[in-house]
């Protein structure tokens, strides 16, 4: 069967959920967004047998988490972009060909800096098909099937999402890490071919004919030099203290360079919103805390609570289900109360279960000790994730929901990325500090007063700025979430076919 023809101009998307080709729509984007998506939340579980096969150090395991979010934080916007312009089945079919070839790499590397460099490129991949995703079906569905096309692609991810964690645990403890990365390949070699017999070929016309390509990769740039900085900074040599101040610079540069072009890919003046932001400062504190509590807990249970990478991964499942189970009704209440107490409870709740996790040390009760500080950062991450995201696009107009979204999400990543850098240093880890439980142990303990310390900040922000949106705030299409290490992204909605780069899965 030939693939749909392109769309028109001014032709509306008619697909329909229940066609074969509908269907066909959902099962590719689906599958391509889980492949990143199974990648964000595997890898950390997998860190400790990495780290022993490939004799590597904690710096190394930092980068293999950070090379990854340093190319796809500082490139989605730019991946968006692309898609809208030179059609959006054409890039994430680019983007599922480009993941899985560099993931065949990470399961072949030989050493820890091959698997470091495929890693970025791995992100680069991410970057091209993550918008991708959530696009295509925006593009595709008829108006009156669109929501429920979302909503289903949501839920499906957000399963992805809940069997991570132990499908990586299980394949650690079987047939090895490397298969965390080579199980990519299956599904791309599933996911391609369908896209391109099934998936119509959408654009946008509309898109500027440049590419802000200067400006994501200052942006890019500018995080791989201050995260080297930060995981290199207990060598204290003069090569960290310069890296440093050129990514400062390359931060600078970005700014001069946003404020300038006449098609930014981040135009300054969605800022002039106080409210949006307050919400993406509120954002950096929430996912940095979030970015260093799973990077560490992941190693916690592990190297010092005596943990399988199976059992690992199994016990960090509640923070997902919850979300799963309650997000879209926390964001219904949410939308009847305001965001001002959900954004201000959920951070503290998140900040009690770190501390919580304190308990966890050698021996430690899963029922006693682990289970409880879980279940009350799920209830945390529950309270918060959803209003969060309502909150972002009821601050802007509504022609502005995908780009605000997508910044959002993409300052997310980046602050994680930031927080696994900064907070091994600030704990006081040595290189070799994950080989010793009670090393580990130590420097877990100090770490993790201080995520829930950067929570309380959150939440006295949230507290301090965030005030209740107009009467007309949408609620978020995807209203089930399921990936923690990111808020969800949401559609442009604005109009049938349009994105503005800020589309993609639920993360």
């Amino acid at each position: 069967m030939a693939a749909p023809p392109q769309e028109r101009p001014g032709e509306k998307p008619a697909v329909r959920i229940a066609s074969p080709t509908g269907k066909w729509i959902l099962l590719t984007t689906v599958l391509g967004s889980s492949m990143a998506m199974l990648d964000s939340t595997v890898v950390n579980v997998a860190l400790p047998r990495i780290g022993r096969d490939l004799d590597a150090s904690l710096a190394a395991l930092q980068w293999t988490v950070n090379a990854y979010m340093v190319t796809l934080a500082g490139l989605i916007l730019l991946g968006g972009s692309l898609g809208d312009r030179f059609g959006r089945r054409k890039v994430f079919v680019i983007g599922v060909v480009w993941f899985a070839s560099a993931s065949l790499l990470c399961g072949l590397a030989p050493n820890g800096a091959v698997l470091i460099a495929a890693r970025a490129l791995q992100g680069i991949g991410g970057a091209l098909l993550t918008p991708g995703s959530l696009a295509i079906i925006q593009a595709s569905f008829h108006p009156d099937d669109r929501a429920r096309a979302v909503g289903l692609w949501s839920g499906f991810g957000g399963v992805g999402a809940a069997v991570g964690p132990f499908l990586g645990g299980w394949l650690v403890d079987g047939p090895g890490w490397r298969w965390v990365f080579l199980l990519n390949i299956p599904v791309a070699l599933v996911c391609a071919p369908i896209a391109l017999r099934h998936v119509p070929e959408s654009s946008d016309e509309r898109a500027h004919r440049g590419f802000d390509v200067l400006g994501a990769v200052l942006g890019a740039l500018a995080l791989a030099l201050v995260t080297y900085a930060l995981i290199e900074a207990r060598g204290g040599s003069v090569l960290v203290a310069v890296t440093a101040v050129a990514g400062v610079a390359a931060g600078i540069a970005f700014v001069y360079v946003e404020r300038r072009r006449p098609d930014p890919m981040m135009p300054l003046d969605i800022f002039a919103s106080r409210q949006f932001t307050a919400v993406n400062l509120v954002t950096l504190c929430v996912y940095a805390a979030f970015g260093g509590f799973f990077f560490l807990t992941a190693l916690q249970l592990q190297v010092v609570a005596g943990y399988s990478a199976l059992g690992a991964g199994t016990a960090l499942l509640p923070t997902t289900v919850l979300m799963l189970l309650f997000s879209a009704r926390s964001g219904e209440i949410a939308q009847r109360i305001g965001p001002r107490i959900p954004l201000t409870v959920g951070p503290l709740l998140c900040a009690t279960g770190m501390l919580l996790m304190l308990r966890v040390g050698p021996g430690a009760s899963y029922v006693a000790d682990v289970l409880p500080a879980l279940l009350v950062m799920g209830l945390g991450m529950v309270t918060l994730v959803a209003p969060l995201t309502a909150t972002v696009l009821a601050s802007v107009d509504t022609a502005r929901a995908g780009l605000a979204s997508g910044i959002n999400n993409a300052a997310a990543r980046a602050a994680g990325l930031i927080a696994v850098a900064a907070l091994p240093l600030l704990a006081g880890m040595g290189p070799e500090a994950y080989r010793s439980a009670d090393a580990f142990n130590a420097a877990f303990r100090r770490a993790m007063p201080l995520c829930a310390g950067v929570l309380v900040v959150g939440a006295v922000l949230a507290f301090a700025t965030v005030r209740r949106p107009a009467p007309d705030c949408r609620r978020p299409q995807c209203r089930t979430h399921g990936w923690v290490t990111a808020p969800p992204l949401e559609p442009d909605r604005a109009t049938p076919a349009s994105t503005a780069s800020g589309a993609g899965p639920a993360s």
